[in-house]
């Protein structure tokens, strides 16, 4: 950070020891980390008359919870600053801490993807629903039964549309970008209504989702929105169409994806603000959510195997961000785009690191050894 940000940042920091009231004198942001100090002061100081509330919510957080109420502060759009209410941070974000430690999967999510595909109360501008408890109430049960995220998204996609009895059409639902609430009252949504309202029930049970479309298929038949989940990779599906994941009618279309137009590439949102926005086809003027092209996720999707000689754990990451995580014993196989750079790092049980960078090629069936 340059000098003069950090001045003022400080002077922020100042300005709201006061949020708080006369007998706090410390400013909210303060109680936060290092890493979302500045930005949550920044925030705050956007948030006009609602700055009190939202200090508040950081001051009344568990301790072990807090840094989570920062991280949602630090990055939510600039309408949520005004208007989101602390019962409703606080609420959102003690149950998602509640789904994390009611499975045997949960805890072993990363966090990074905890805080910003789990945490989020969600995915686009749809109207802001108070959707947390009442989700994590109705499903925590098949997610507990569940043994792997995978599998409980699989059992969700056909126990949410059965329990609210919603289904896709194309007229008859109100319009595209409907809250969760909206599309139950409708009875009916679009692809994009079906893939929120999935959306949320995973990660009220503490699966990390996101939502995934292209502006239009290069046949230029129209756009398509669906769902990615996390079980140890990114896979995606259907919204309202119970298949396994990675299976679905749109697989051929999303294949012949053109990254090299931005109209027919493969987005998928993100919380934390990024170099990319999603395109929402219902709202074009508006490029207010982060997105990431995901493109050869499905154009390039190659089956990859990493060796290693020691047992821990590998992480991948491309541009910084997680793209899989698992146990290795001698080897790990994902699906990646191929064609790309990947930071590996495999941690070994004692705690020593491998740290590798890998270019993969194209071609399928990949073995990678990391040494």
């Amino acid at each position: 950070m340059s000098c003069s940000r950090m001045v003022a940042a400080f002077a922020l920091l100042v300005s709201l020891a006061h949020l708080a009231g006369a007998d706090s004198p410390v400013p909210a942001p303060e109680l936060l980390s290092a890493e979302y100090r500045s930005a949550v002061a920044e925030r705050l100081a956007k948030a006009g008359d609602n700055a009190s509330n939202l200090a508040e919510a950081i001051r009344e957080a568990p301790p072990e919870q807090r840094e989570a109420v920062g991280f949602l502060i630090a990055n939510m759009p600039e309408r949520d600053l005004k208007v989101l209410g602390k019962d409703y941070l606080l609420a959102n974000v003690r149950y998602a801490y509640l789904a994390r430690e009611a499975t045997p999967w949960g805890p072993k999510i990363p966090k990074e993807l905890f805080f910003e595909y789990v945490l989020p109360y969600a995915s686009v501008n749809e109207r802001r629903d108070d959707w947390r408890k009442d989700f994590y109430d109705r499903f925590i049960a098949v997610a507990k039964e569940s043994p792997t995220p995978g599998e409980a998204v699989k059992r969700l996609n056909v126990e949410v549309f059965k329990t609210f009895n919603v289904a896709y059409h194309a007229t008859k639902r109100p319009k595209p970008d409907q809250s969760p609430y909206e599309s139950i009252a409708a009875g009916y949504a679009s692809c994009t209504g079906l893939s929120i309202l999935l959306i949320d029930a995973c990660r009220a049970v503490g699966i990390p989702a996101r939502l995934v479309g292209t502006p239009m298929w290069t046949n230029k038949s129209g756009n398509h929105t669906w769902v990615e989940v996390w079980d140890r990779e990114w896979s995606f599906v259907g919204a309202c169409e119970p298949s396994k994941l990675n299976e679905g009618w749109f697989i051929g279309q999303a294949a012949k994806a053109d990254e090299s137009k931005p109209e027919h590439r493969i987005y998928a949102t993100a919380f934390k603000p990024t170099e990319t926005h999603f395109p929402m086809v219902w709202r074009r003027d508006d490029r207010g959510v982060p997105a990431e092209d995901v493109t050869r996720r499905y154009t390039l999707r190659r089956k990859v195997t990493f060796r290693s000689p020691a047992p821990g754990e590998i992480t991948v990451r491309h541009d910084g961000r997680i793209v899989a995580q698992d146990k290795i014993a001698d080897a790990a196989t994902f699906e990646l785009p191929g064609d790309l750079s990947y930071e590996v790092q495999v941690r070994k049980d004692g705690g020593e690191a491998l740290n590798r960078t890998v270019k993969l090629s194209a071609e399928p069936d990949q073995v990678v050894e990391i040494r």
